[in-house]
Parts: C-alpha cells; sequence; structure tokens
C-alpha cells in the first residue's frame, strides 16, 4: 500500500524542531496531588494506583536535558500488573486506553526524544495525528507513527519515530502514547522518556494534491455496509481497495476517468469482523482510513 508521504514530491524541513508544541514536552512541570504527582498536561495511571499507595509515573532527576524527566513503571497492584502508561491528553484508567490527545494542526516528519527502557514484554511509545470528520461525527487518522520497545537501553539514548501520512490534510489533533510495558505487562518494567519534540514539517502535502477530496467512510464501526464517498475534481482512474489488518487485498475497484462526487456501498456481511483499511489511491497517490467490522 502506498503512502502519501512516499509517492508525492516532498521537502523536509529537516532543521525545524517544534519543541513548544507538545505539552510539557521535557516534563519540567508537576502537579502535586498530595501522596504524589502528575506531569503537567500528561494523564497517567496514578490516579488509579494511588489508592494502593502505588505510583506508575513518577519525576526523576536530573533530566536529560533540564531538571526533570518521566519514570513509567509497570508495577504489581492488588495481585495484578498495571502498565506504567503515559498520555498527552486524557486517559480511561480503567480501561488503560487513551481518549483524547491535545490541539495540533503541525505535519512534523518524526518524533523524537531520548529514553531508558528495560522491556520484558513489549512496551513503546507512539504518536497518532487525526482530524475530526464533521460528516461521520469520527475521527479520521491523518498519520500515525510507533516504535515496540525490547530488551534494555540502560544510558540515555537518542529516538526517532518516523511518521506514516495516511491522509492529505492537516490534523486538528495530537497524541502521544507511552507505555512501560506491552498488552500484558511485566513487574518492573521500565521507561523513561526526556526531551520529547516534533523534526521536520512536511511540507506539499496538502489536499489540492490528493487524488480525492472530502472522503468519508461511513457508518463506523461498520456491520452490513462499508459506504464510501468522495470527490474526484478532475477526470482521473482511482482504484478502491479494501485491505485487512495483515495487508492482504479482499476487495478492488476500479473507477476508469471519474469526475464529480462518488458514492459506493461495499457489503461488508462477506468480511469477518475486525480491523480493515479503506484506500483510495491512483498510481501515484493514496488516501486510506480505518474502519472496524462488527
Amino acid at each position: 500500500m502506498k503512502k502519501i508521504v512516499l509517492s508525492i514530491t516532498v521537502a523536509f524541513i529537516a532543521t525545524s524542531t517544534l519543541f513548544a508544541q507538545i505539552p510539557n514536552n521535557g516534563f519540567e512541570n508537576w502537579t502535586s496531588m498530595g501522596s504524589y504527582s502528575n506531569p503537567d498536561g500528561w494523564a497517567t495511571m496514578n490516579d488509579m494506583t494511588a489508592m494502593s499507595s502505588v505510583y506508575t509515573a513518577t519525576k526523576g532527576t536530573p533530566g536529560n536535558v533540564g531538571a526533570s524527566y518521566l519514570k513509567l513503571t509497570s508495577k504489581t497492584v492488588g495481585g495484578s500488573v498495571v502498565n506504567g502508561i503515559a498520555v498527552s491528553g486524557t486517559l480511561n484508567t480503567m480501561t488503560m486506553q487513551p481518549t483524547a490527545g491535545f490541539p495540533y494542526t503541525g505535519q512534523p516528519v518524526s518524533l523524537t526524544g531520548k529514553w531508558q527502557y528495560m522491556a520484558s514484554s513489549a512496551g513503546s511509545v507512539s504518536i497518532t495525528l487525526s482530524k475530526w470528520n464533521t460528516t461521520t461525527n469520527q475521527r479520521d487518522i491523518v498519520a500515525t507513527g510507533s516504535q515496540t520497545l525490547s530488551g534494555m537501553a540502560m544510558s540515555w539514548a537518542s529516538f526517532t519515530i518516523n511518521l506514516n501520512y495516511m491522509m492529505s490534510m492537516a490534523p486538528d489533533s495530537c497524541m502521544i502514547v507511552l507505555k512501560a510495558s506491552g498488552n500484558t505487562p511485566t513487574n518492573n518494567d521500565y521507561l523513561w522518556v526526556d526531551n520529547l519534540a516534533f523534526s521536520g514539517s512536511v511540507a506539499g502535502l496538502n489536499e489540492n494534491n490528493s487524488p480525492v477530496q472530502g472522503l468519508s467512510i461511513y457508518p463506523n464501526p461498520i456491520q452490513d455496509k462499508i459506504n464510501v464517498s468522495f470527490n474526484i475534481q478532475n477526470e482521473k482512474t482511482v482504484a478502491l481497495k479494501v485491505t485487512d489488518i495483515d495487508g492482504k487485498l479482499i476487495h478492488t475497484q476500479n473507477f476508469e476517468q471519474i469526475s464529480g462526487r462518488i458514492n459506493q456501498s461495499i457489503d461488508a456481511t462477506k468480511f469477518p469482523k475486525g480491523i480493515y483499511f479503506v484506500t483510495i489511491s491512483n498510481e501515484s497517490i493514496s488516501e486510506t482510513r480505518k474502519i472496524v467490522i462488527q
């Protein structure tokens, strides 16, 4: 599957690093909650685990650089291990799932920072850029990037996580998720993070370069039909493809030299339940949306 960032002529402004746009990016500011502190602008599991006098997010000193950094540690609470998680926004401490990010409209090339970790069960650092779709009343994924952690990094090391763009439009929100462990947390897995920043800017990535405008897929989640709607301003030949989470092509349809508003329905009852990707593309550019079939 082609990615926009690879298929259009893109200019990278590599010297642009946007520190100020990530809230509390150096974890210098913390708010006391009484028996513990939380990093400003970040949600952690502390609000839940504090009832057991256990804290999965703590302040480390000194920072790299700065006065402090974030220490995430998976901890045993009441017979089970709670993942050390921090989200640049809001976090549901019951489900341990992120629920919202922070306002952001940039199109960076990558997320950079410093880390140390010991990850027995696949910790991770991930970033998601999204935009609210007023047609579907849901969020469309603009770009994602992630790095799974394994083994150990016992001294401060620099990291760079590149973003893959699935849409040509600018986002309105960013969510960064830091995890000391994977889906099955291991006690005392840890991830230390400091000095987060966006690096570079993707120039020339705009909706005018896309083969389609106003792409919407609804409803989502989907039960019986995948409804796809998009607009072609000039006559073009585009392909509609549906792939599963493993990249296997399960549906394809070509539209020859079309223009105007296109509405297409796909029977979803023949597909197993799960996560899929719908892509509209021509020979050089693609737009991709994630869907869930229930």
